[in-house]
Order: C-alpha cells, then structure tokens, then sequence
C-alpha cells in the first residue's frame, strides 16, 4: 500500500478514492478502528482528504455510494481525438484452441488501454519497438505492422476505440507473434506515427529519500556507476545498466528497448535481494 501511494505521488494523480473492503469479515468496533488507522496512514500525503468507502464487495454493500464517490471524485477528462492515438499493450494472447481449423483460425490479440486518439476497425498500425531477433551476432528489435479485425471494450464489440477503461485489439498477425504475452510493453499507434525507439537513455533521476516497499526504513544511496536498475514506462519494464554518471544525468544501456516520449514519467527501481524496490523516477534528456 505504501507503494500504491509513493506511485501516485510520483505521476501526480490528486483524484483519489480509498476502499475500505472486507468489512462484513469484522466487527463494527474493528471496522470503525480500521478507519481511523487509514486517516492516520494517509495523513500528510496527497490522499490525506480523498473520501474512505467502507464497503463489502462480495456482499455488494455500499457499492452505491463508491459509485457516487468515483462520478464525484474522478472527473472524465476531455479527449482530444485528433491526436495520433497511443495503445499502450499489457497483454497479447492467442484466441485459438489447439487443433482449431486452419480456415477458422483468429488472428493475435493485443490487450491493454488507448491513451488518447481513436483506433478503428480497418485501421493499418504499427507495434513498437516489435519483436526481437538474432543478426549478426546482436540482438534487434523491428516493428510489426497489421490490420485491425475487430475491437472490443466493456465486454462490447465496438467499431471505434476510444480512450478510457481496458480494451481488445483483434489483429490479422499470425498468432504466434503474440503468444504468451510476447508483446508487452509495446505501443501501437498508425503506422509512422509512434514515438522514438529507445536503446540507450540519458536520464535525469529525482530519488526519494527512503526505499518504497522495503521492510526496514532504508535511505536511497545515490546511484553508482554499472549498477542495473529497473526501468518503468507506460506498460513497458526493461533493466538499464548505468554507463555513465554525470552532474544531474545518468547514462543507462537498456536490456530491451523502449518505445516512449521524452516527456514519459519513467519509474527507477533497484534491487534489494529477489525484489526490486522503487527509489525514484525520472525523465528522459535529449
């Protein structure tokens, strides 16, 4: 939970609700004694004043009144649909069962959110950084390329694809490209129109001052030279290696490339033990 709230610190989110679940599983004295506990973990933070909903979802018990708090709280943003739309893919699966009819096979799907603009049925787009392979004795990334079949969002069919909520893309690529998650991290868009493909990064770093997530109360150690650390954009995660440290940047050599706008939020995290624990965030430097 501590790090659910430094994330939402660190890209800036003030809209806040917090769900206070589970309370048919207590008594009404320790439901009470739970809400004051979340007041005072909260306080002094961006979430200091959101609204606490006591709720029981499997008893669907004020589910109305969390309703109400989103419809108040969390305002739909105007959408500019004349942007270059940006998909960002947090899943890509096969739809086919084994044995399926090579007539009757379906094409990959790419699971994940449109950040802004408008994809539709038809459309030609293009899948950034791609798929990784061999040449020459070095790794590459190239982009894929496809046809939208089909988009669905809401548990609806839908001709159009706007921004908002978690949505299908149904593609004529051959399924193999996208089983087992193989295009997380990806963002798709018209062809031509993504941003840059990242391999190296110069980033500048702000870290915070103790570790997020860890057990004991560490201070971050400022970042040394060959160390790896973790990168987050969008829905992309890759590991950077740090070439090069200077006054306020950092040079990293990336494991998997990217595929992300200057200006894109990217989360730092470094690794203590088997996990890594976020220490910072940063933006690219040109």
């Amino acid at each position: 939970t501590r790090e659910h709230l430094q994330a939402l610190e660190i890209v800036g989110l003030r809209n806040i609700i917090i769900v206070q679940n589970k309370i048919d599983m207590v008594s009404e004295e320790d439901a009470v004694k739970n809400y004051q506990q979340i007041k005072e973990f909260v306080k002094g933070t961006i979430a200091e004043h959101a609204p606490i909903i006591p709720i029981s979802a499997q008893q669907k018990i004020n589910l109305s009144y969390l309703i109400d708090a989103i419809e108040c709280v969390i305002k739909t943003p105007a959408r500019d649909e004349s942007k270059d739309p940006l998909f960002f893919v947090a899943r890509s699966f096969d739809l086919n069962k084994p044995g399926t009819p090579l007539e009757k096979l379906k094409g990959g799907v790419l699971g994940g959110a449109l950040k802004q603009g408008v994809l539709k049925i038809g459309d030609n787009i293009e899948i950034r950084p791609g798929l990784g392979s061999e040449k020459e004795g070095r790794k590459i990334w190239e982009p894929v390329k496809a046809k939208i079949l089909g988009l669905q969002t809401g548990g609806k069919n839908v001709e159009l694809l706007h921004p908002g909520g978690s949505a299908g893309i149904l593609t004529a690529l051959d399924p193999f490209y996208v089983k087992a998650d193989t295009l997380v991290g990806n963002v798709v868009g018209h062809d031509g129109k993504l941003p840059t493909v990242w391999y190296d990064l110069q980033l500048k770093p702000v870290l915070l001052q103790r570790v997020v997530g860890a057990k004991d109360e560490l201070l971050v150690d400022p970042i040394k030279k060959g160390e790896p650390l973790m990168l987050n954009v969008n829905s992309a995660a890759t590991v950077g290696v740090v070439m090069d440290l200077k006054k306020d940047v950092i040079q990293l050599k990336l494991k998997l490339p990217v595929c992300a706008y200057p200006e894109d939020r990217i989360t730092i995290s470094r690794r203590f033990g088997a996990r890594w624990r976020l220490i910072g965030y940063g933006h690219s430097v040109k």
